[in-house]
């Protein structure tokens, strides 16, 4: 049984579930039994909030999603305990063949009730975290617009048998612009000047990514390992928030969704592909990391002999091999992380 000191509220029986909407949440209370004692609905606003959850504390479940992160810090802000589920792992909601708000929000008071472990919980980041992040996905979204406006402006000179150049660089459209046709000039021009614009934007984005880092000292062992910059380090470091909520460092492969997932059943246990569950755009970097330790350009090490020796026997293989170097790469930056090492290329086994 839980105990409370004589200033804290002990938590009521009741748990609750809510199913988050875009603007509007379904809410169910149970009480011990299963029963329900409450259903209704509220607006994803503090006010709101505050207006049906006010009172003595309560045990609240609900699912990972886009509004999770700042509601859970609403509700605990309130006094109860949140548990925040991995959708993933909720086949009876998410597979049922009676999907319905009202529905899932009276399973996640079930499971909740039943044991806090069926969710699979997961832990958000701070709001601290949350901002500085937001730096990386603002940059990655410039990026990704960039990129789509310079390949838009290519196949469309093309057309007319002009090449753009190749080099990306803060002057490309001026550099474009310069070689079209005066026929081209006219429809091309806006686009060229919006990709320069980018281009300054993205690198006021590096920037803000180098002065983030630097107020995180923690980030200078994970640079150590060549072909991991400033921006894999900070997205990881940021990403996972705390490094104490992995007790192994292997455990951030499965997190990351780097390990294969499993599907054994009696004597058959076939090979499948990776499980992609977590954050896909820190998975990105980490193949991206992979890409450079095994290509041309890779320094000699541990990790790149391993990484080469299994990508012999063909282009499948190569692909294996760079998912297998992101996963161990994932493992090794958790290390630094926590030891405060510096990379070694060679490492003594004891």
């Amino acid at each position: 049984m839980e105990k409370f000191s004589k200033t804290q509220k002990p938590m009521r029986q009741e748990t609750v579930g809510i199913d988050l909407g875009d603007k509007m949440s379904r809410y169910c209370i149970v009480n011990q039994e299963g029963d329900v004692v409450e259903e209704g609905s509220f607006r994803n606003q503090v006010s709101s909030l505050e207006k049906h959850f006010r009172g003595e504390p309560r045990r609240i479940a609900l699912e990972a999603g886009a509004q999770s992160a700042w509601i859970s810090r609403e509700q605990e802000r309130l006094g109860h305990q949140v548990i925040v589920a991995n959708a993933r792992q909720l086949k009876w909601i998410t597979a049922s063949d009676t999907k319905n708000d009202p529905g899932d929000a009276r399973k996640l008071a079930l499971l909740a009730r039943a044991d806090v472990r069926l969710l699979a919980p997961i832990e958000h980041r701070t709001a601290e975290q949350q901002a500085e992040l937001a730096v990386i996905r603002a940059r990655d979204a410039i990026l990704r617009a960039r990129t789509l406006l310079i390949n838009s402006a290519r196949g469309i000179a093309k057309g007319f048998g002009v090449r753009l150049p190749k080099s990306i660089t803060l002057t490309f459209g001026t550099r474009a612009l310069a070689e079209l046709p005066e026929m081209l000039r006219t429809a091309l021009g806006g686009l060229l000047r919006q990709i320069d614009a980018l281009s300054e934007a993205i690198g006021s984005s590096d920037q803000q990514v180098g002065a983030l880092a630097q107020q995180h000292p923690e980030v200078e062992p994970l640079t150590s390992i060549p072909g991991v910059g400033q921006l894999t380090a900070l997205t990881f470091r940021l990403t996972l928030g705390r490094a104490e909520r992995f007790a192994h460092s292997r455990d951030v492969a499965g997190f990351l969704g780097l390990r294969p997932r499993q599907r054994q059943s009696g004597a058959r246990d076939p090979q499948l592909g990776i499980s992609k569950s977590g954050d896909p755009y820190l998975r990105k970097l980490l193949v991206q990391c992979a890409h450079h330790i095994l290509g041309h350009y890779g320094r000699d090490s541990a990790l790149r002999r391993w990484g080469l020796a299994k990508a012999e026997g063909g282009p499948k293989a190569t692909l294996r091999a760079i998912v297998a170097v992101a996963r161990k790469l994932s493992v090794l930056l958790h290390r630094l992380w926590v030891t405060g090492e510096s990379y070694k290329p060679f490492p003594q086994i004891v």
